[in-house]
């Protein structure tokens, strides 16, 4: 089940159960970083069914053991991209659901006092206009990574741009929605806010950190 969010027309929230209770369980902070891995992979299957609802298809004549039949299949070719380094556990449960799509890797820093975005690397496939693109966060907080993520993507060519991230602030979806209208988020939640540091409250912590024990 998945709603768009009443004050923010650019993002929808999921509300299904199980979504909410692996979100609970991954906001822990006694959870470690294995399970931590496996929630953020979990979860990120369980949204991408309603990410991709509206993919466009294209129908195909298929022989079934019995006969011949019409079917569907996606058109075009989907492209994942994960925000390094948080964004990789995201983006293997979509492949383990969509082991189809394409990959496209962005390294995005944040610098601790400015709080803007630092590019450290650019991996993508040359025709990004040739399907949608699925851009992969897990914190969308202020805005910059996710802004400055989309902008080197619509440079690379995408056309058919959406973002899925785990959480996500108030600020951060006006930030999008403010120079990117057209481009939806989807998140399991909408939290309260931003502390003084950028940091999503009540969040979940550094999710990188908790990837990957280097808290």
């Amino acid at each position: 089940m998945a709603r768009t969010h009443p004050q923010h027309p650019n993002l929808t929230v999921f509300d299904h159960p199980l979504i909410q209770h692996k979100l609970s369980w991954i906001r822990d902070k006694s959870v470690s970083h294995r399970p931590f891995r496996a929630l953020l992979y979990q979860i990120a299957g369980l949204m991408v069914h309603e990410v991709t609802r509206e993919l466009p298809t294209t129908e195909v004549d298929v022989d079934t053991p019995m006969e011949r039949t019409r079917c569907r299949r996606l058109s075009g070719t989907i492209t994942v991209v994960p925000v390094l380094r948080s964004g990789l556990g995201m983006a293997e449960g979509i492949l383990e659901m969509m082991p189809e799509a394409r990959v496209g890797h962005l390294g995005l820093a944040r610098d601790e006092k400015t709080l803007k975005p630092i590019a450290y690397l650019n991996r993508l496939p040359s025709d990004l206009a040739s399907g949608p693109v699925i851009l992969v966060d897990p914190m969308l907080a202020t805005g910059g990574s996710a802004l400055a993520a989309i902008d080197t993507l619509r440079a690379a060519g995408a056309r058919d741009l959406r973002m899925i991230c785990l959480v996500a602030s108030p600020e951060g979806v006006r930030a999008l929605g403010a120079s990117h209208p057209d481009v939806p988020i989807y998140s399991a939640a909408l939290d309260r806010q931003l502390n003084e540091r950028g940091y999503i409250l009540p969040g979940l912590g550094d999710a990188g950190d908790r990837m990957y024990g280097t808290e």
